[in-house]
């Protein structure tokens, strides 16, 4: 049965439809003998007879009758499913995921997703927000098509895109002592307390590198108050416990809108924020369709001051 096909099904179902294997011929745009040698060919693989034969009708045998529904059926979820396909090429329908920062999620990705979702109204989006390691992590998962964020780990399994530069800044309240300063340093902010992202953010392991690389001492080891989110390190901010240290963008979503941010120089410190996806995996016509208008979008987004794209 190796050698059966969709041409014998829709040959015999096309016959039994018609009782004649002259009209089967005309709707299939086939001659009759084609036809004739492509029953023929069903019928030996089959090892028993299909049609009756008469003077003036084409009559399904007994067997033919029990076979009709099965191949009926078949061929229904054939061209069902090759429909799917067809849409999915033509972005009728589909899925498409994304993971992201937090920051990325706020601040940029709305824009993006509200026009993509204006070309392709059928095509799923689901975005997951997850720190740097984690986008890294669910990449390599195949959780999602590709993420946005920061280089975290330099894995030789991804491919990283450099698509925007943010500067590191201090994020605090607008009454602080800092706030009358005309330009801050990194040694200016060592001596107020500080709150801080987890360890497995982008952001915690740029500020170790940069301590490490300056010899600076920016209190990130021993005594220190550590916050898993965003939000919740806004709340710990505006709540007086202490300052902390961000890129721009970070700071300049809704849950830092009451905070007061500023660059830091001598050193300037800026990341990288990257796509992300998997070496050897290739998009779906849906997913590379996004990864489109993400890099379009980005070439012209608004973004927000200490923030800069990667030209070309």
């Amino acid at each position: 049965m190796n050698n059966l096909s969709i041409r014998h099904l829709r040959a015999f179902t096309e016959i039994a439809k018609n009782g004649s294997f002259t009209r089967a011929s005309e709707v299939l745009h086939l001659t009759q003998s084609t036809l004739t040698a492509t029953i023929k060919q069903l019928e030996e693989l089959a090892g028993l007879k299909l049609f009756d034969r008469t003077t003036r009708r084409v009559l399904l045998t007994g067997e033919g009758e029990s076979f009709l529904p099965i191949a009926e059926k078949l061929l229904s979820d054939f061209d069902t499913a090759f429909n799917d396909l067809k849409a999915i090429t033509s972005h009728q329908q589909g899925q498409v995921g994304i993971a992201a920062s937090p920051s990325m999620i706020g601040r940029v990705l709305p824009d993006i997703v509200k026009s993509y979702h204006q070309q392709y109204p059928h095509i799923g989006i689901y975005l997951r927000d997850d720190n740097a390691s984690g986008i890294e992590q669910r990449v390599l998962d195949n959780d999602v098509d590709f993420g946005i964020g920061s280089n975290h780990s330099n894995l030789p399994e991804l491919n990283y895109t450099t698509v925007l530069v943010d500067s590191y800044g201090v994020v605090f309240p607008p009454s602080h002592p800092l706030a009358s300063c005309s330009q801050l340093t990194w040694q200016m902010i060592s001596v107020y307390p500080q709150v801080h992202l987890t360890e497995d953010s982008g952001t915690r392991s740029q500020l170790y590198q940069l301590e490490k690389d300056h010899h600076l001492d920016l209190r990130l080891t021993g005594t220190l108050i550590e916050v898993s989110t965003p939000a919740g390190l806004a709340e710990m901010i505006n709540a007086g416990i202490g300052i902390s240290l961000l890129p721009a963008l970070a700071a300049s979503t809704s849950a830092f809108s009451n905070l007061s941010f500023a660059p830091l120089s001598n050193p300037k410190l800026q990341r990288e924020m990257c796509i992300i996806s998997r070496k050897g995996r290739a998009l779906s016509p849906a997913a590379e369709t996004l990864l489109e208008v993400v890099t379009d979008k980005f070439k012209n987004a608004s973004l927000p001051d200490y923030v800069k794209r990667i030209e070309g």
